[in-house]
C-alpha cells in the first residue's frame, strides 16, 4: 500500500485536533470581541466575561483526547492487523467527522457566549447562568463528537 494505515490514522487524529483548535480559536475570538465591548461599558463584569469567553476552549481538549486515543490505542492495533488499509481510511474518516463536530461546536458556542456577554451590563450580570446553560447545549455537540469517535473506534475493534 502506498500510504500506511498508521499514517492515515495519525492524519485523522491530527484533523480532529485541528478542528478542535480552530473551533476554539474562532469561538474564543467571537466571545472575546464581545467581552472587550462589554468591559468598556462595565469593567466590573470581568469575571463573568472571562467565564463565558473561555467556554469554547473545551473543544480543543476533545480533539486532543481523540488524537491521544488514536496514537496510544489505535496505532498499535492497526500495526497488529495483517491488512489494515481499510481501517486506516476508517480512522481518517472518524477524525474528519470529529474535527468537524469540534470546529462547528466551538465556533457556534462562541456566538452564544458573545450574546450572553453583550447582555451582562443590561442585566447587571443576571444573564450569566442562562447564557451558560444555552452554551452547554452547543457544548454537547462537541462532547458527542468525542463520544461518537470512541464508539466508532470501538465498533471497528480498534479501541
Amino acid at each position: 500500500m502506498l500510504i500506511s494505515p498508521e499514517s492515515l490514522a495519525v492524519i485523522g487524529g491530527a484533523i480532529a485536533l485541528a478542528g478542535g483548535l480552530a473551533g476554539s480559536s474562532i469561538g474564543i475570538g467571537i466571545a472575546g470581541s464581545a467581552g472587550a465591548a462589554t468591559l468598556s461599558e462595565e469593567p466590573g463584569q470581568l469575571r463573568n466575561v472571562i467565564l463565558l469567553a473561555s467556554l469554547p476552549m473545551t473543544q480543543t481538549f476533545y480533539g486532543l483526547i481523540t488524537l491521544i486515543l488514536i496514537l496510544t490505542t489505535v496505532i498499535p492495533s492497526l500495526g497488529a492487523m495483517p491488512d489494515g488499509g481499510g481501517m486506516g481510511f476508517a480512522v481518517l474518516g472518524i477524525g474528519v467527522i470529529t474535527g468537524a463536530a469540534e470546529a462547528f461546536s466551538g465556533a457556534y458556542q462562541g456566538s452564544v457566549c458573545a450574546s450572553g456577554i453583550s447582555l451582562l451590563p443590561k442585566t447587571k450580570g443576571r444573564i450569566l447562568t442562562n447564557a451558560m446553560m444555552l452554551a452547554v447545549f452547543v457544548e454537547l455537540i462537541g462532547v458527542l463528537g468525542l463520544v461518537f469517535a470512541i464508539m466508532a473506534l470501538a465498533m471497528l475493534g480498534l479501541f
